[in-house]
């Protein structure tokens, strides 16, 4: 038998303190039982629902539930993970549903329940907000959403342990899912026990991650491929990070948020109207200075000449609208929080991190107008429409977004940046026919999307290879779809890369 180190020291201390007894057991005493462990049991709830999606009656099935994840070979410890499903309803019932594509939904965080990419645009409800995004006086409600691309694909939301109403049975074991690499040993279960219970193996597939869901979406894409054979047709980054050092920590950073800076700095119009006459010209002109010029001046650093410099200075202002001396006296690097309060302080207003339109009054403490704008509608909507429309009951507290997950493991990346991109890389490399889509919003100052072009631009996989990645945009910031009208345009978009990859041949 082998101890470890602490339990070798252990047992020292107890010989030396003489807590540790020879004596031999009493033999009618019985041995202490060990507690019932906690089982997990599957609930369901399925209801039959109609939508009208693009003018046309789409009839459905909507299924919220939890998948118990038994403590087997792939998942250690038991836990159950909550999703709800939307399966379109076949007009012959005897229909194959192998042509049928089959999207799986998850929102980042890590912390994040799906409820954003649920309700705020996929689903076939939506949170109803303002035309722009904007939240509407309490109380709130939801409406249909005719844009959904429940028409093309059946839909599945899932959350990840400890968000929404997914529990690990034993609290002592949660942190066995907390992490990147038991994040995705949970979730790609999680997939596979869906698509086999439901044989959905020949069906096309698809994952859709926002933020940090889109470094969970380029992982999976790698552990379902290795693991089980799922190869996938396409994957979708919305808003997405798959590189840490591309939002912090690094100069890299700096260069990726400008194009971002200066978007949000037009939008409120804190720029000379010459400069972004032509916003055509004005995102190329910026993206241009960001990788070349602005990217070499910080590189050089100390070494960078005063009239080289005090151009840099010239640029950056003219740009983002920042004080050439505040600029000086940042040292050339903008922080987008400190962007963030210094744009509109004039005005006495602060602008969001996940939306840089969205405005809110200056504080003192940290806070981003643009979730505030959003929680609560998102927040007391999916609560009702889970128990009252789904039928789905619980009484423990969805989380929404928690922190509960925290610390979140990232020890596969010690000493090094925290990224997704050698998962990504392999798996386009073993499927070529693996398509990409990245949704980007404009005025996004969380995940800016010049930091995700940069990370996909240095995949380690064939030139040739990189045809499959494709870019839209839209107005607004992270949560887009927030905004009717790019609501609308995005799935659309997500409509029209479904239908051109679900045979595996993307049409030139």
């Amino acid at each position: 038998m082998r101890f470890s180190f602490p339990t070798i020291v252990a047992i020292s201390l107890a010989f030396v303190s003489g807590t540790h007894s020879f004596a031999e057991p009493e033999k009618d005493k019985k041995p202490a039982e060990k507690p019932a462990e906690k089982k997990v049991e599957e609930k369901q709830s399925i209801t039959e629902r109609t939508a009208t999606i693009r003018g046309k009656v789409i009839n459905y099935t909507a299924t919220a539930g939890t998948i118990r994840l038994d403590g087997g070979e792939e998942v250690k410890s038991d836990a159950s993970v909550f999703y709800v499903a939307y399966t379109k309803k076949n007009d012959d019932p005897e229909a194959d549903l192998s042509s049928r594509p089959i999207s799986f939904c998850f929102n980042g965080g890590p912390g994040s329940s799906a409820v954003w990419l649920h309700l705020g645009g996929l689903g076939p409800k939506r949170v109803h907000l303002t035309e722009d995004g904007q939240m509407p006086p309490p109380p709130f409600k939801l409406k249909d959403n005719a844009a959904s691309i429940l028409d093309v694909t059946d839909l599945v939301f899932i959350d990840p342990v400890s968000t929404g109403y997914s529990r690990a049975a034993q609290k002592d074991k949660v942190g066995e899912f907390h992490g990147f690499e038991g994040d995705l040993k949970s979730v790609s279960e999680a997939v596979r026990l869906y698509v086999h219970r439901n044989e959905r193996w020949l069906s096309p597939k698809y994952l859709i991650g926002e933020s940090y869901g889109a470094l969970r979406v380029a992982g999976l894409s790698q552990t379902l491929q290795n693991r089980y054979g799922m190869y996938l047709n396409g994957i979708v980054l919305v808003s997405g990070v798959i590189d840490f050092k591309t939002l912090w920590g690094d100069d890299l950073a700096y260069v990726c948020f400008l194009p971002a800076l200066a978007e949000v700095a037009a939008y409120h119009g804190k720029l000379d109207q010459p400069v972004v006459a032509d916003m055509a010209a004005f995102r190329k002109e910026v993206e241009s200075f960001a990788k070349n010029e602005y990217a070499t001046a910080l590189l050089l650093g100390a070494k960078l000449g005063d009239a080289e410099r005090k151009e840099i200075v010239e640029k950056l202002a003219r740009y983002t609208g920042m004080e050439p001396d505040l600029i000086e006296r940042q040292n050339l690097r903008i922080d987008s929080g400190l962007f963030r309060r210094e744009i509109l302080k004039e005005e006495g207003k602060t602008i969001g991190r996940f939306d840089g339109r969205i405005i809110g009054p200056a504080r003192s403490e940290s806070g981003d107008p643009s979730y505030d704008a959003v929680y609560g509608p998102f927040a007391s909507t999916l609560k009702h429409y889970l128990s009252h429309d789904l039928k789905f009951k619980s009484d423990n507290i969805y989380e929404i977004l928690t922190r509960k997950v925290q610390p979140w493991d990232y020890k596969t990346f010690t000493g090094e940046s925290v990224k997704a991109t050698p998962h990504l890389a392999e798996a386009i490399a073993k499927n070529p026919y693996l398509q990409v889509l990245v949704n980007c919003g404009r005025q996004d100052l969380a995940t800016p999307a010049f930091a995700i072009q940069h990370s996909l631009d240095q995949l380690n996989i064939s030139p040739d290879l990189q045809k499959n990645i494709q870019y839209t945009y839209y107005e607004g910031g992270h949560m887009m779809y927030t905004i009717e009208e790019s609501n609308t345009q995005w799935n659309n978009d997500l409509r029209d890369f479904i239908e051109k990859t679900k045979t595996g041949v993307v049409a030139e």
